[in-house]
Formats: structure tokens, C-alpha cells, sequence
């Protein structure tokens, strides 16, 4: 089955994914919006910024004008920032018809609103089809044709399975789930935890500081979705533990850099900028924390990472905090739930 596929953001992932699937022979519009990108990629067929000394398939066209890339897709993958989506398919929305099928791969949450990205694409593209692409993927790897694996969540189990077929090959497997927030909500907020054990990591710590961070994050993220309507099984699969196991160990991992540099003692703003490219898991942290918030539940490493990040919090005092929190149970929610006597 070969498709029209238009990829709109050519950064590492966007490109990543083009490569994938243009090897599969599908027909791939790559569009960018720097026209200065657009030449030296035309020039070279290489993302010489992002993923260096990977070459482009023959089947990659590439695009500047965003109304020509869209001309004639089944499928739009979207591989901008989470806080570029709306702009974009504002930007977009007159070339693009109710049959064309929208797949999100940004890993992250709207700030201004507090939505996932499917509520966004709701909002401007009711009429679409909609999936999300997530799971333990870095594009370094992908491009590269390492064994990856992948999970695409949809209402309708048709869109699911529709996608499945169109990513799926040889070294990149694809599940299905229904659970369109769960997988959304744990692509998003690994990279809150990320940050944090890039900051164990820059203070020195060591292996034990981050399986603990790791583990209790999971939790928090699935306390968090569980009361936002997830299935809370989502988060023991790809887009939950196998994506937050592979943010929080892999120097692929942005939000893991920009945390260590943090942990060595820089300031947010310098941490960023040296990583040169977007650090979603910066801006996650505060829609996270503002959703707790919100839904009153309670995740004291999103909060205490966001002090550090939003409040100039010291990173020291933070872990201090952590802990030495009130004493609790480890898994309070079947303690008090199965009213255990012991």
C-alpha cells in the first residue's frame, strides 16, 4: 500500500519519519518553514542541522510553500513543536480536506489551553480523521533503520490500524491502543521526568536516584491521566515506561541534556539555547504542574521541577524536599482502595 504523505516540520523527527517511510515507497512531501533550511536541504539532501550524514530518499520532495506540500496527501503527519500545531494547521487549513487523515507525532501539551493535541486538532479540524504516533523513539536511531517500536492511538480502531499499516516495516514495529489520552498524556509528560533525572544526573547522583525518579514518575503521570480519563494499563506500554525508560537514559534524550547542564548549575534560558533545539518537556512542566493543579492531584516531582525550572528553586534544596516528604505508602491508591489491615 503506497500513500500521499505530507510531513509538516522537517526538524530530526519530522526527517526521521520521512526517511522511513520513503523507504517503504511511499510518496513523502517534506515541508519546512525556514526558507533558508529548504535550499541547503534541496542543495545537499541532507538535514544537516538535525540528523547529519543522513542522506534523503529520491522519494522525499521537499516543500517551502505548505498549500503545495499538502496537494493530493491521504495522511498529514504532524512533527512540529506541541506549541506550533494550532498555528500551523491554521496556517494550512484551507488546503486541507475532511478525507485527509491527521497524525500527530509532537510529544507535548498546548500551554495557553491545557490540551492534549488531539483536543486542539479537534478544534481547528473537526471533521478529520485523527491518530497519534508515540513510543520510545529517538529519530537518530530511526533514520538510521535501528529496530524501534511504536504505538498509534485512535478513537476509531479503522484510523488505528489504517496508520499501523502505513509506518509498520521490517525495523519499525507499530501496536494499536484505543486510548487516545493515555498515550498522549505519557508521551508528553515523560519528558517532565526526563528533565529531572538529567538534573540527578548533573548533581552527580546515581543509578539508584534515577530508577527512583523514574518509578515514582511513572506513577505521577498515570495518577495524573487516570483522573483525565486514561486507561491506566497505558502507561505500563511504549508511550509510558518504554518511552520515559528510554528520555531518561539516552543523551539523544534533549530534555535529558538541558536537565544535566541545569543540575551542573546553569539557568534555564542558557540550558536551552545550547541544546539548539526544542526542549519539550520545559514548557510540559508547567502545563503539568497547572493540571495537577487543576485536577488536585498530587505530583510532588512535577512540582518540585517546576520550581526549579519556573521559581529558580536551588536543585539541592529540591531533593531535600523530595526526600524527605511525609512518610506513605508505595502504591497509596491499593492501600486505601482494597482497605488493607497490616
Amino acid at each position: 500500500m503506497k500513500s500521499n504523505i505530507c510531513v509538516i516540520g522537517a526538524g530530526s523527527w519530522g526527517t526521521a519519519l520521512s526517511i522511513s517511510l520513503a523507504k517503504k515507497g511511499h510518496n513523502i512531501n517534506l515541508w519546512m518553514r525556514r526558507e533558508e533550511q529548504w535550499l541547503k536541504m534541496q542543495e545537499t539532501r541532507e538535514n544537516i542541522k538535525y540528523l547529519p550524514g543522513v542522506l534523503l530518499p529520491d522519494n522525499i520532495k521537499l516543500h517551502h510553500n505548505i498549500h503545495k506540500a499538502l496537494e493530493n496527501a491521504d495522511v498529514i503527519l504532524l512533527t512540529v513543536s506541541s506549541q506550533g500545531v494550532r498555528q500551523t494547521i491554521c496556517q494550512a487549513k484551507a488546503s486541507i480536506g475532511n478525507h485527509q487523515i491527521i497524525v500527530n507525532a509532537a510529544k507535548g501539551l498546548e500551554n495557553a489551553t491545557l490540551l492534549r493535541i488531539s483536543e486542539v486538532v479537534s478544534q481547528e479540524l473537526p471533521q478529520n480523521p485523527y491518530a497519534v504516533l508515540s513510543g520510545p523513539s529517538h529519530a537518530e536511531e530511526v533514520c538510521r533503520d535501528m529496530p524501534t517500536t511504536l504505538v498509534v492511538a485512535s478513537h476509531k480502531k479503522s484510523t488505528a490500524e489504517y496508520v499501523q499499516d502505513i509506518f509498520i516495516s521490517p525495523k519499525l514495529r507499530v501496536y494499536t491502543n484505543p486510548d487516545v489520552i493515555g498515550v498522549e498524556l505519557g508521551g508528553a509528560l515523560k519528558n517532565v521526568i526526563a528533565l529531572g533525572a538529567g538534573i540527578s544526573d548533573g548533581l552527580g547522583f546515581g543509578d539508584n536516584a534515577k530508577a527512583a525518579l523514574m518509578t515514582r514518575g511513572i506513577r505521577e503521570i498515570a495518577r495524573l491521566g487516570q483522573v483525565m480519563g486514561a486507561d491506566i494499563a497505558t502507561f505500563a506500554g511504549l508511550s509510558g515506561i518504554g518511552d520515559l525508560i528510554v528520555t531518561c537514559t539516552s543523551m539523544h534524550s534533549r530534555n535529558r541534556r538541558c536537565g544535566i547542564q541545569i543540575g551542573q548549575g546553569k539557568k534555564l534560558e542558557e540550558a536551552t539555547q545550547s541544546i539548539g533545539m526544542v526542549v519539550e518537556g520545559v514548557v510540559t512542566t508547567k502545563v503539568a504542574y497547572e493540571l495537577s493543579k487543576k485536577y488536585n492531584v498530587e505530583m510532588p516531582i512535577t512540582a518540585e521541577i517546576y520550581k526549579i525550572l519556573y521559581e529558580n528553586k536551588d536543585v539541592k534544596e529540591a531533593v531535600v524536599n523530595l526526600m524527605m516528604r511525609s512518610r506513605t505508602h508505595e502504591m497509596e491508591e491499593i492501600v486505601a482502595n482494597k482497605h488493607i489491615e497490616w
